[in-house]
This record gives C-alpha cells, structure tokens and sequence, in this order.
C-alpha cells in the first residue's frame, strides 16, 4: 500500500513540473549526412601548408590532426584518404579517394591547380558532386605563397600516385573512432588557417580538370548506394544550399526562443506592475490599542482610534482635523480639561475673550470645585 501511495506521488510531483523548459529549441545537423565529416576548408587550409602532394597525404590522414570524419564502409574506423594527380600541360589535378575496401575506392574532393600565361596560379577545392551536390566550390586565397607551388612547374616533374590501398598504410597512420558531427566541427576549426580566404564559388574555372576528372573518377560508395545522392538526400542543390536551410532554422528558432522569454518577461512585469499599483492604491488603517499596532489594508482611508486620544485623518485632497477632549485617568485623581475657543465678537466696544475652566478635583476625602 505504502508502496502505491508512493509511486501516485512520484507520478503527480512529475506531472506539476514547469513546462517553460521545453521552450528551448535546438537544431540539429541532418542525421548521418556524410558532407558533415570532411570540411573542404580544412583541405584547402593544409594544402597551402604543405610542402608536396607526399606531406599533403600525412597531414590529411594524421591521426593527431584528425581532418577527416569520413566513415563510408560503416567499420566504425575512419576511412584512409589516398592522394593521386593527373598533369596536363599546366594543369593539376589531384584526387582524394576514400579508401573503401580492396580496390574500392570513393571521390571525396578535387583540388585544381591551374597557371594561367601571367604565371598567376588559381587553385579550387571542388567537392565531389555525389558527396556535395553540384558545384560545391571553395577558392582559398593564401596570406603566402604555398611552399607547394615551387615542384609543381619544374622540369621532368613526376605525377604523385599515393602507393597505399586498403589494409596497407603508412607507418604514421591509425585509425581512430569517428566522432559525432558537433565534436568533428569543433576540432576541425582549429587546423583551418584564419588568415586565409575562403571564397564560396559555384563556377569551375579549368575546363580541362573537368575533362581529366572524368575519365578518373572512382565511386565505389555511390555504385553500392546509387539512391543516395546529396540531392536525393537533402532535397537541395549542393551543400552551400543546405548550410543556409540550417542557417536559416537556427535564427527562426532563435527568434521563437527570444520571443518567447520576452513575452514571459513582459508577463512577469506586467503582474509585477499591477501588483504595485494594487498595493500603493490600497491605504493602510491602523488600530492602535496602547501599545499594540494592527494593519490592515482595506480601500479606506487612515483612521487612528486611540483609548487616550481619538483622531480622525481624512487623506485626500483637504486635511481635516478634529480634536476631541482628551481624559486621563489616574489612580489619584480625575482630571478633565475642556478647552473651548469662542471667536471674538465686536458691537461697538472691544472683544472679550472668554475662557471657562472647571476643574474638578477628586481625592479619596472630599471633592473641590
């Protein structure tokens, strides 16, 4: 029985508590996105800081780093990046694969590398079109010239070819847990060099690393998942379109939550002004009984009743005092006092005042007047 009384009382306490709680919004990234795990930033930010295609593959598969999130077999192990570069004249091309399962590999990104005749060179993180959406670009702008620049237009220059596959890496690598997406995002921002530019681009501007891309490209996870496209997924274009939908979510709950604690806090004023005004439009009577005190507020106004001394106040616009007579008592004796102010009358001779004083004295013996 206690036991039932008990359990009743547990589920009512839960059933009274506030539900202001759940005023609080929180947007969530889309579940199990892959875009989410690999920031082309962070690409385009250790590029710049490499010193060749071989340092580019450590630094992006560095365990310590950790640029990557990306987990396309589901093995629960990150996947390892591979590095390969295709050179046409002026142009290079350079492919990061995932590396899936034996000979199966992945696109995840591009990275075009381009001088013009002015010796001015363009590069473009391009995100593969299955991963990204159509035309998810970033131009990065270096505060320096990338020590990566000096071997790519050098005489006899040699293609790199990463020499790792699936189950064979390099002495340096591990794989690591993947992370949830929140906590990939807050690592990842710190490896991204802040005074670079990156400039979002929806415009490929070598037309012959398209061409090269196309006879290259590897999709082992896009064959294996052929309805899960970035479009089919989320329903835009790229995944610039998919940042400004979240974007645009978080400021219009923002907005709901801000709107909400405002009203609460109108609200609360609001009470707390009335009940202001209540208590100063509400005057205050006091009974006073020798040397007892008791408030009451009732709408009326300040009366002061005395056993000595009956006063009466009227607070509004005019004051109006009447004194009555005062009596005191003692054990000795009675003493009245009457006192009483006659106005001077004038006919013809000078006013006289007239003051009328009865004393009455009353001893234990005898009474005098």
């Amino acid at each position: 029985m206690k036991a039932n009384l008990l359990t009743l009382g547990l589920v009512t306490l839960l059933l009274q508590v506030p539900i202001f709680a759940q005023d609080r919004t929180t947007v969530n990234a889309t579940n199990n996105e892959i875009s989410d795990n690999l920031d082309l930033r962070a690409v385009a930010s250790i590029f710049g800081d490499s010193k060749d295609l071989q340092d580019f593959e450590q630094r992006l598969n560095d365990p310590e780093n950790q640029i990557s999130n990306l987990d396309l077999n589901f093995d629960r192990q990150v996947d390892y990046l591979r590095v390969i570069e295709a050179v046409e004249k002026n142009t290079h091309l350079i492919i990061l694969q995932a590396v899936l399962e034996k000979d199966v590999f992945q696109d995840v990104a591009t990275i075009e590398v381009e001088r013009d005749r002015n010796n001015k060179v363009q590069v473009q993180v391009v995100g593969d079109i299955y991963m990204y959406g159509q035309n998810y670009i970033y131009e990065p702008v270096y505060v320096h010239t990338p020590l990566i620049y000096n071997v790519f237009w050098v005489n006899n220059y040699n293609p790199y070819y990463s020499p790792y596959y699936f189950n064979y890496y390099p002495t340096y690598y591990y794989a690591w847990t993947p992370y949830p997406v929140y906590r990939y995002r807050r690592n990842v921002h710190v490896h991204i060099n802040q005074y670079n530019y990156y400039n979002y681009s929806e415009n490929r501007r070598s037309t012959r690393a398209v061409a090269m891309h196309t006879t290259r490209r590897n999709n082992g996870y896009e064959r294996k998942y052929p309805s899960q496209s970035f479009s089919t997924r989320n329903k835009v274009t790229n995944r610039h379109a998919l940042e400004n939908t979240r974007n645009s979510s978080v400021r219009v709950a923002t907005n709901t939550t801000r709107n909400a604690s405002s009203t609460r806090g109108n609200v609360q004023s609001n009470n707390s002004m009335n009940s202001v005004k209540t208590n100063a439009s509400t005057p205050v009577v006091r009974f006073n009984n020798g040397n007892n005190s008791v408030r009451n507020t009732t709408p009326t106004p300040v009366v002061r009743n005395a056993a000595s001394n009956n006063s009466v106040r009227n607070t509004a616009n005019t004051t109006v005092r009447n004194i009555t007579p005062t009596v005191r008592n003692t054990t000795s004796q009675n003493t009245t006092r009457n006192y009483s102010q006659a106005q001077p009358s004038r006919s013809g001779q000078q006013s006289s005042t007239v003051k009328q004083s009865n004393t009455t004295r009353n001893t234990g013996t005898g009474n005098r007047s």
